[in-house]
């Protein structure tokens, strides 16, 4: 599932052709993802300015000008898919000239749930074969309960020592205390595992037996690693590929995650693996106490 750097990369490739803009006409192909498309979806946005684009955790919140936002969630899945506009001076994934495609928009695939046409040209596709994804339409600033309880933006000034050292009382292994978007916003599998061989802390080590001295690194480490990862455009695994049809080559950079017996990029130690509540966390034994 896209995390928060992979989030962010599709916010960011999104702004230039949808931000300011209205959608000239939205068309749903379907009638729900993970869960049932609000009533008359693509009458509420056809019409609509998009005044803002915004990321809270995992989800790409598109306030609209009917003082609605559109909320989404791009699952294990899900992709947003730009045709038809300039990225650059040519066209991303294609090489071809921006003049040779201005306009130019595939036939809809199967998976091809949402469309949405912008005044400008261009069309915005929302593409999910798992169809764990999902969208809905809020009131602008109102709560969702896919957005209640989460915690602090781990870029944001929210996100400091003094509160990751609160929540990190109990006897859960430091690896879930990490994940749990309680504690903190958008992080997932990936870069957990990152920021935790980069801190030497290994991931079965409870979150209270974590030193203070230990939590004052791990803020600065998670901000660092969430940076490099949005820089590099995130990390391609499976499904995962940027607005523009491009990959993220952070997986390139990998210190431990999906690199069971592989050296570990510090000491040579044979990285190892374990099943931490059905998930895999990769570490180093020797690095990682």
């Amino acid at each position: 599932m896209p995390e928060l750097p992979e989030v962010e990369t599709v916010r960011r490739g999104l702004i230039p052709v949808m931000e300011g803009q209205r959608i000239a006409r939205a068309e749903v192909r379907r009638p729900d993802l993970r869960f049932p498309f609000p009533p008359r979806m693509a009458e509420r946005l056809t019409g609509a300015t998009v005044t803002a684009l915004r990321r809270r955790s995992k989800y790409i919140l598109a306030d609209l000008s009917t003082d609605e936002t559109l909320l989404i969630h791009l699952g294990m899945s899900g992709r947003m898919l730009i045709s038809g506009a300039m990225v650059g001076a040519f066209h991303h994934g294609t090489g071809l000239p921006v003049q040779a495609l201005e306009g130019a928009h595939p036939e809809p695939l199967k998976h091809d749930h949402v469309i949405l046409d912008m005044e400008g040209g261009a069309r915005v596709t929302f593409n999910d074969p798992r169809r764990f994804g999902a969208m809905d339409l809020l009131a602008t600033g109102a709560g969702h309960k896919l957005l209640d309880g989460i915690g602090p933006e781990p870029l944001s000034n929210d996100f400091h020592e003094i509160w990751l050292a609160h929540r990190l009382k109990g006897a859960t292994p430091i690896k879930s205390a990490l994940l749990d978007q309680k504690n903190v916003a958008g992080l997932g599998n990936i870069y957990v595992c990152e920021v935790l061989h980069r801190a030497g802390i290994a991931p079965m080590r409870l979150a209270r037996d974590v030193t203070r001295a230990e939590v004052a690194r791990l803020v600065p480490l998670i901000r660092e690693v969430l940076a490099e990862a949005i820089e590099a455009g995130g990390s391609s695994l499976r499904d995962y590929r940027q607005a523009d049809g491009e990959l993220g080559y952070f997986q390139h950079t990998f210190r431990t995650y999906d690199r069971e017996a592989e050296p570990c990029t510090t000491c040579a130690t044979p990285i190892a693996r374990i099943v931490q509540s059905g998930r895999s966390s990769f570490f180093c034994p020797q690095c990682q106490r």
